[in-house]
């Protein structure tokens, strides 16, 4: 009994020699997060929220007063040149047109009476029946008629003309975006009734903020998104500024001109407005990635296999928006890690790298 227990004590004593010569299984990487930094040259101003509206907007009315009888299009109908929006009640210059026509009529008469007086008289004063002063009255009658008759057929095209202003026509292709008056309505002449705006030059109208505002210019060329569908774009120039900010919202209004739009780009859309522009290279890292030991500022930086993790000094010359502009340390190519740098050692093995493009700046 005693010889198998000894046994037994020797070989658990071997197991356990065997256990501690075999080595720890070593940590598996861990998972890190980077970004490959690269130089950006370029810097994105906006994005600002607007609308396309028209270039030109016409508010039509009428030349004439009266009662509106008849209204032929409504808001968003698409108007050609020429078309008839709306009518008055024509009664009164109809009557007017008759009276003028009965004018006519009775100055021609006039006429053609003073001038058979005339010739009678400028017979019997050949005759010596009639006196000279008799013939001078019927030429100043037969004048008087003749200029009579003039005034009348002025007034017969001014009623006319009346009788046309009871219609109201489209001056132009457009689309119909306000309506002020209603059938039955008592409009005055020159009363705005309709508003009509041009499709064929469309622009973009943004309100850019009092401290932004200095970076616009005139002429300024401009990238447009449709905000409806992001993938349809177009360029924009800068056309006007508003010198003053608006009293509430402290922004100035810019319009912009589209350039060749897509028919995408409706009246009302909305649109988002960027610019680029072109700055001094550098490097951005996200700030959450800049350590710092001491006085000096280090990332951790995935070494050239992709397996493991190193330090870096680098300079930073400004952090802005969660971002850090590295003047010194990097360069392009490099791979950033951004995600659990707070636990990394150097030299430390790592994998499961999920790179993302690094993004530009933006104003």
């Amino acid at each position: 009994m005693t010889s198998l227990r000894l046994g037994l004590f020797l070989s658990a004593a071997i197991g356990l020699a065997a256990c501690s010569d075999e080595k720890t299984p070593p940590m598996p990487p861990r998972p890190v997060l980077t970004i490959t930094v690269a130089p950006i040259a370029t810097e994105t101003f906006g994005p600002f929220t607007g609308t396309v509206e028209p270039r030109y907007r016409t508010q039509l009315g009428f030349r004439a007063s009266g009662r509106i009888v008849a209204r032929d299009v409504y808001v968003g109908d698409i108007v050609k040149n020429g078309q008839r929006l709306a009518a008055l009640d024509p009664t009164i210059p109809q009557f007017a047109l008759a009276r003028a026509k009965a004018n006519v009529a009775d100055a021609d008469a006039q006429l053609t009476n003073a001038e058979g007086n005339t010739e009678r008289q400028t017979t019997l004063s050949a005759s010596g029946s009639s006196s000279r002063a008799a013939l001078d009255s019927a030429i100043a009658a037969r004048d008087t008629a003749k200029a009579r008759l003039d005034q009348a057929r002025a007034a017969i095209r001014i009623a006319q003309e009346q009788i046309g202003y009871t219609e109201l026509h489209a001056n132009f292709d457009g689309v119909v975006t306000a309506w002020s008056a209603e059938v039955g309505q008592f409009v005055e002449d020159g009363q705005a009734v309709v508003t009509i705006a041009r499709e064929d030059t469309r622009e973009a109208a943004v309100d850019i903020p009092d401290e932004l505002i200095g970076h616009v210019m005139p002429g300024m060329v401009c990238n447009v998104r449709l905000e409806a569908s992001p993938e349809i774009t177009a360029k924009a120039r800068v056309r006007e500024l508003d010198p003053l900010a608006d009293p509430q919202t402290r922004s100035h209004r810019v319009l912009l001109t589209l350039v060749n739009p897509d028919p995408a780009f409706r009246l009302g859309s909305t649109i988002t407005v960027t610019a680029d522009h072109a700055t001094p290279p550098k490097i951005l890292v996200p700030a959450a990635a800049v350590l710092r030991r001491g006085v000096e500022q280090y990332v951790w930086v995935l070494s050239a296999d992709g397996r493991s993790v190193a330090s870096r000094t680098v300079r930073v010359a400004s952090s802005q928006d969660e971002m850090a502009t590295v003047s010194s340390g990097l360069e392009a190519g490099d791979k950033v890690v951004i995600v659990g740098v707070h636990s990394l050692h150097s030299g430390e093995a790592v994998a499961g790298e999920a790179a993302r493009p690094n993004r530009g700046a933006s104003l």
